[in-house]
């Protein structure tokens, strides 16, 4: 009798010896029965679920050409832990004439395939919920429950017993530093391709240390994969957000999304990266460009791309409301008079011009004496807003402190006067940690130089203005400082008045301009533009002419 030796075991982290002792005892067996081995057919980190093991495959070809007498395993859960698996497999090896003889079950019959089959696949249901649960245990202590994110690393430090932590991690401040950098420059208005891109450029490593991509960064909002969608960088540990199911023609996992009332959310401050005002523009801007692409249910991937040029996109004809889009190589014009004919506006204009034309207007505008006023006024309010929350947050910091050496005190007398419990020295180490942790929040705080208020608001205003053309050429600046136009503009109207076009700007660029001209308008003064309010802000949008 040619003897099949099947042996497996599940994961990497059981030694690799255990095919050995599987196969020594099977080997008895065999010399026992007189049989000799044929071949041993072994797996190793596999789990038994599958039926997409190489050895196991193997072994249904070779019997199927008749290379086997009999099969032996060390236990029928060896061969699978899957009731359909292990019933398909047992039809097969009797419609060969091949008998399953096991070390600890002796001849497999239809009875262990239906008793020893339901058990397993109970010990693999009853083993999940068990991982779950203990899981479940370390992510509410605040730790990870497997694997490591981007921007961090992990602490193994020597209990008292001799066992070595699991789940501890701190930051990589070399990680945090490239995390921040995707962040800012996605609020900035970078596409994810291009930071994977200029990431790649500068040799900077992965998370898997490999290069980066466009899924790595932007991922899937829904499930909170991808760096700018992990809730862990503003201090947030979000968990059993999906959960995996196993496809039974593949045996590839599939993910499924849990209901939010299922997650679990702790809380760790400790572990923040992204400050919230930044989190926060990087959400405003996700959901801004999910809102261009799908429109009324409809998803439109091409609005995701970038303007090609400063206004494209923005344009429309001011007699048919129409798109004004590129006609020949640097003109504009309105596309239903060119491609429909039910419009009479065929007045273009060249896209230099037009860009120009309303950034020197946007430029001689924003100079207006009571704009700068605004602006000096808004940022003294910003400044006055920042220095109470400074107080604030080490007023706050003050009164945990207060409260956390009241704890150690209270710990302390209760050691003193005999009453010691083992919890009592987890909580010790607690407060003490959070003890040092509030101290260097006071110290940091100490230690930051104060932050003084620009002697020249009204000059660095009027610089940055100056600058708004170089900004909008500049490499560095070009995609922020166009986001930022784009962002106050809904809608740039081009009117035929007689051989030129007016130009009109929609939006609340528009309502921003119109603060420096409405006196000089009500008052009857030249200015050489007009201004239009519509409805008033709120209802319909505000629109300047230059």
């Amino acid at each position: 009798m040619r003897a099949a030796i099947y042996a497996r075991y599940s994961t990497d982290m059981q030694s690799d010896a255990s095919i050995e002792d599987q196969h020594r005892l099977c080997l008895r067996l065999i010399e026992g029965n007189g049989w000799r081995e044929a071949e041993t057919y072994s797996d190793r980190g596999l789990s038994g679920a599958s039926h997409l093991r190489p050895a196991y495959q193997r072994l249904l070809e070779d019997a199927r050409n008749n290379r086997v007498d009999v099969v032996v395993a060390e236990g029928l859960d060896r061969i699978s832990r899957d009731q359909e698996h292990i019933a398909g497999f047992f039809k097969q090896m009797r419609f060969q004439g091949i008998p399953i003889v096991t070390v600890a079950e002796g001849e497999i019959s239809e009875l262990h395939i239906g008793l020893k089959g339901t058990m397993s696949s109970l010990f693999l249901k009853d083993l999940a919920q068990k991982t779950h649960r203990g899981l479940e245990g370390r992510v509410r202590k605040g730790k990870s429950a497997g694997g490591i994110t981007y921007g961090y690393s992990v602490v193994r430090t020597v209990q008292s017993d001799g066992c070595v932590t699991t789940g501890e991690r701190i930051i990589n401040e070399d990680q945090a530093a490239i995390v921040r950098r995707i962040f800012e420059k996605f609020a900035s208005g970078h596409s994810p391709r291009a930071i994977a891109g200029s990431l790649n450029d500068d040799g900077i490593d992965g998370p898997r240390g490999k290069g980066w991509g466009m899924s790595t960064i932007y991922g899937n909002w829904r499930r909170g994969t991808g760096i700018l969608n992990n809730e862990l960088y503003v201090g947030r540990l979000v968990w059993n957000r999906q959960r995996f199911i196993k496809d039974p023609s593949s045996g590839k996992r599939q993910a499924r999304l849990n209901q939010p009332e299922d997650w679990v959310i702790e809380e760790v401050p400790d572990l923040r990266i992204v400050p919230d005002d930044l989190w926060n523009r990087v959400k405003t801007r996700q959901k801004a460009t999910r809102s261009a692409v799908i429109s009324e249910g409809v998803t439109r991937s091409e609005r995701a791309r970038r303007p090609k040029h400063l206004f494209s996109g923005l344009l429309t004809c001011g007699c048919c409301g129409g798109g004004y889009t590129i006609v020949g190589k640097a003109h504009y014009g309105c596309a239903n008079a060119r491609n429909k004919g039910t419009c009479d506006n065929l007045s273009t204009i060249q896209r230099d011009a037009l860009e120009i034309r309303v950034l020197s207007g946007l430029k001689d505008q924003l100079l207006h004496p009571d704009l700068i006023a605004e602006f000096t006024r808004a940022y003294q309010e910003e400044f006055n807003r920042l220095t109470g929350t400074l107080r604030q947050d080490r007023a706050r910091a003050e009164r945990d402190l207060a409260k956390v050496i009241r704890q150690i005190d209270q710990i302390v007398e209760a050691i003193a006067e005999g009453m010691f419990h083992p919890s009592m020295k987890a909580k010790m180490d607690e407060l003490e940690t959070r003890k040092a942790q509030l101290e260097t929040e006071l110290r940091s705080t100490d230690d930051a130089p104060p932050v003084l208020l620009h002697p020249g608001l009204s000059e660095l205003y009027r610089e940055q203005v100056a600058n708004l053309a170089t900004a909008l050429n500049d490499p560095a600046t070009k995609t922020e400082a166009s986001e930022t136009i784009r962002s106050l503009l809904s809608q740039i109207r081009l009117v035929p008045e007689g051989d030129a076009l007016a130009i009109e700007l929609v939006g609340e660029l528009a309502g921003l301009l119109a603060l420096g001209t409405n006196k000089n308008a009500r008052s009857g003064e030249a200015t050489g533009r007009s201004v239009t309010l519509v409805a008033g802000v709120g209802f319909e949008p505000t629109t300047f002419r230059l």
